[in-house]
Formats: structure tokens, C-alpha cells, sequence
């Protein structure tokens, strides 16, 4: 038999109102209420009637998501969480491109596509703190990525500065000291690089160690060939170094390829450790040390967000909200001594 609304609020022993309230994405529900409410209609395979439910409210039931490109694993991975996060609340998601091109994103934002969506999650990579009054929308919207900041629209954003810090720290307390770092951007202000960079040459300053400019590889690109790239070539500079920090996981992969082509073992000789915890890592040799910047929690508190701002569309109340996403130091091999132990 189907499943039905009053079905979910008996297994999860709440009220039918609680239950309408989690289904609409309504924030003032308590987290482990919602969480009781979820698991229920896992467990019961319930579906939203939502064409019912949409005709009532004047909605399509369609929300979007807009990422530069699936061929980042990173966002693959977070396009997978929010089709799940959405699933779960009874929304269907579709997914636009814009390949990083500021052009593309700022068309987006204006474009006749978005009367199909009842809101948009939207994460640019193009844009910049000069385009923040592009924000300036007539329709729910949430922020993803850190490339602006302060804008109109609720925002939910990694902690890159304290997860390049940890990272940086890690490799400290495990007993590193040239600590090199591939994948910085020349002269970006505001953005993932700039950000984790940040965190490592605090974390270096804090515990009094080397600060050279000749330990940080710039890059542009963030795919596997360009940390292949940048480790070949802080190879050949000849500059000593005992750990490497890349500011992300497809990066920290390259590096991988890279030094076990040139017979440097790791982490005997370089200790690696990346950021996003891609799933790929875990089946690296070695499995990839990283931060965890809380993928899945992020799809979920931005569909949540959105949803909420859907459910109040005509009156649009409120101030625009940060919400900040912990992170976790995932400890695998490839930043393991001989005689430690892995705790992920």
C-alpha cells in the first residue's frame, strides 16, 4: 500500500502538521525532530503528492541547480547529494552548466529558464564581489562556493581557512616541516584557493615554521594533470619538501601520480593530504589523506534553505543567512607514518 502523510507521523510519533512542515522544508522544526520525520519516509518509501501539493501553491515542484562542471568530481559528488536532499523533500532538481564562465552565470541568473523553477541553487565559479548586485533577484535563491560574499541571498559556505589550517596542522603533528602547497591562484582575492592558502600559512606562522614563497605552486587549474603538473615542477626546482598540502582532492591525486613516478614514496619521503574527501581517494594508492568539508550536510542545509524561502516566496521574510558547514580531518595512508594507524 502506498504510504500516506498520517503513516509517516505514526512512525516517526509526531503530528501530521510536523510531518507537512519537514515535507515543505519549514526551518523552525528541530534538527532531530526532522531527522525522525526523514528517516520515517525512507523507511516507508513516502512520496509527496506533488502535483496536488504544487497546484495549491502555485509552484512547479522543480528546483535548479547551477554548478561550472560535472567534470569536477567535486561537484558531481555535490549534485548527487542535492538530488537526494531534494528527493527527500519531495522536489524534483534540474542541473545547468555554466562552465565557470562569468557570462554564463550572470545569463543564468536573468535568464527566461528560470520561470520553469520555483528556485535555484547556485554556485558560481566566474563571477566575483564586483558581480554581488547580480544577486539581486526576484525568486528564491541560495549561494554555494566562495566566491562572493555578503550578498543578498542565503549563503552556505565549507570552511576553507580553518580546513586549510587543520590540514597544514596535521601534517605538522605528524612530524613535517617543509610543507609545500599546490594549486594557489595568482592575485585571487576571494575564492576556495585563496581561502585554504590562507589557512596553511597561518598554521605554518603559528607553529613558527618555514614561510617561503618557493614552497607555493600556482596553478590555475584544478584537475588531476595540473597537480601532476605542479608536483613535476616543485620536483625539479629542487626545493626540499616532506609533505605536500593540495587544495583539493583531484590535485592531491596528480601529486600522487607524480611522485610515485619519480620514486618518491609516500609518505615515507612526502606526506600528502587534499580537500574534499572525493570518493576516489579512499581507493587511491595510498588512500588519500583530506579534509571532509561536509558535502552531504551542505546539499542538505542549502535544499532546506531554499525550500524554506520557496515556502515563503510572497512575503520573502527575513535577512540573508550564512550557514557554515563543519568540516573533519580524514587521516588515510598517504599521511601515515609506518608505525600509525588510520582513523578513517
Amino acid at each position: 500500500m502506498v504510504a500516506t502523510l498520517k503513516d509517516v507521523a505514526g512512525a516517526a510519533g509526531v503530528s501530521i502538521k510536523t510531518v507537512s512542515n519537514v515535507v515543505n522544508g519549514y526551518d523552525f522544526v528541530k534538527p532531530a525532530t526532522r531527522e525522525k520525520v526523514l528517516a520515517a519516509i525512507d523507511e516507508l518509501g513516502y512520496q509527496p503528492n506533488l502535483a496536488a501539493r504544487n497546484l495549491r501553491a502555485g509552484r512547479t515542484g522543480v528546483i535548479g541547480l547551477a554548478v561550472p562542471s560535472l567534470s569536477f568530481s567535486y561537484f558531481a559528488e555535490l549534485a548527487d547529494s542535492v538530488l537526494e536532499a531534494s528527493r527527500r523533500l519531495g522536489f524534483v532538481t534540474l542541473i545547468e552548466q555554466t562552465g565557470g564562465d562569468r557570462e554564463a552565470e550572470l545569463e543564468l541568473l536573468r535568464g527566461p529558464r528560470l520561470s520553469m523553477l520555483d528556485g535555484l541553487l547556485f554556485s558560481p565559479l566566474g563571477m566575483s564581489m564586483d558581480d554581488v548586485d547580480a544577486l539581486n533577484v526576484d525568486y528564491p535563491l541560495v549561494l554555494l562556493g566562495e566566491r562572493i560574499f555578503g550578498g543578498p541571498t542565503d549563503h552556505v559556505v565549507m570552511q576553507n581557512v580553518e580546513g586549510g589550517y587543520a590540514a597544514t596542522e596535521h601534517l605538522i603533528e605528524s612530524g613535517r616541516r617543509r610543507i609545500a602547497v599546490i594549486g594557489a591562484h595568482v592575485a585571487e582575492r576571494v575564492g576556495s584557493a585563496s581561502l585554504r592558502l590562507e589557512g596553511y600559512r597561518a598554521a605554518l606562522r603559528d607553529h613558527g615554521l618555514h614561510l617561503g614563497d618557493e614552497l607555493v605552486m600556482f596553478r590555475e587549474g584544478w584537475h588531476r594533470t595540473d597537480g601532476a603538473a605542479a608536483t613535476q615542477q616543485l620536483l625539479e626546482s629542487g626545493v626540499p619538501f616532506d609533505a605536500l598540502f593540495a587544495l583539493n582532492d583531484e590535485l592531491a591525486l596528480g601529486a600522487l601520480r607524480a611522485l610515485h613516478q619519480e620514486g618518491v614514496r609516500v609518505p615515507d619521503d612526502v606526506a600528502v593530504i587534499g580537500f574534499d574527501d572525493l570518493i576516489e581517494g579512499q581507493f587511491a594508492m595510498p588512500s588519500l589523506s583530506t579534509i571532509d568539508p561536509g558535502r552531504p550536510v551542505i546539499a542538505e542545509k542549502a535544499v532546506a534553505a531554499l525550500i524554506e524561502r520557496i515556502a515563503d516566496r510572497d512575503r520573502m521574510v527575513g535577512p540573508p543567512r550564512k550557514i557554515e558547514v563543519p568540516f573533519t580531518t580524514v587521516v588515510r595512508e598517504s599521511s601515515l607514518s609506518t608505525a600509525s594507524e588510520s582513523v578513517a
